[in-house]
């Protein structure tokens, strides 16, 4: 049985302690689970229930990065466990906060992949915006699904080759560039080909 020989304030940090266990230091907890466990020095423990309390402590704290980690911006679930574990979290926490998360809906995949299609659709085509969203980490359900419901395709391709043409001639080359242009930004053949005999039309207008 060990012995908790100090428990000492953080200086960077006042809502956190450091834990001392026969002369070494163990770990950092927040205050709150030092009280909830009762700690105090002098006071003997088994190694595994020091390891309990850390690992539920860095329950706690990965939560907290978590949801400041999303503050910012919505995340896929893949995303959020792949920045749990650049800050070392193993498995059993990222799981843990994983859980919670979707449990409070602060992580949708389903919704995330909507709302970055509503706003993608407006300047890309669906081939990329698919692309984009399996960096992300989203997966091929929710992606297929969110794309399922994109409106305007058409629209969104003759607004891109609008900006892109602007100041230019309608060459031969230049209109080879332009269809190229449009691919490279999402959108399919017959699309593309569309948006140009469009803007042929309007020219011959």
């Amino acid at each position: 049985m060990s012995e908790i020989t100090a428990i000492t304030p953080q200086v960077k940090d006042k809502g956190r302690c450091n834990i001392y266990v026969d002369g070494s230091f163990y770990c950092g907890l927040k205050l709150e689970t030092a009280v909830r466990y009762r700690l105090r020095a002098g006071q003997h423990v088994e190694p595994a229930f020091l390891d309990e309390i850390q690992l539920e402590n860095e329950k706690a704290q990965a939560l907290d990065k978590a949801l400041t980690h999303l503050s910012a911006s919505m995340k896929t679930e893949r995303a959020m466990r792949d920045y749990l574990r650049k800050k070392g979290y193993v498995d059993a926490v990222c799981d843990y906060v994983l859980e919670k998360l979707r449990e409070y809906r602060f992580v949708d995949d389903a919704q995330y992949c909507e709302q970055y299609v509503e706003s993608a659709s407006r300047s890309k085509g669906p081939r990329l915006i698919a692309q984009e969203l399996r960096k992300k980490g989203a997966s091929e359900e929710g992606i297929a699904a969110a794309l399922a419901n994109i409106e305007g395709e058409e629209e969104a391709a003759r607004r891109v080759l609008e900006k892109y043409m602007r100041g230019s001639q309608p060459t031969r080359e230049v209109l080879a560039k332009a269809y190229r242009h449009l691919l490279s930004k999402g959108f399919g053949h017959d699309v593309a080909k569309d948006a140009l005999a469009s803007l042929r039309g309007d020219e011959e207008d």
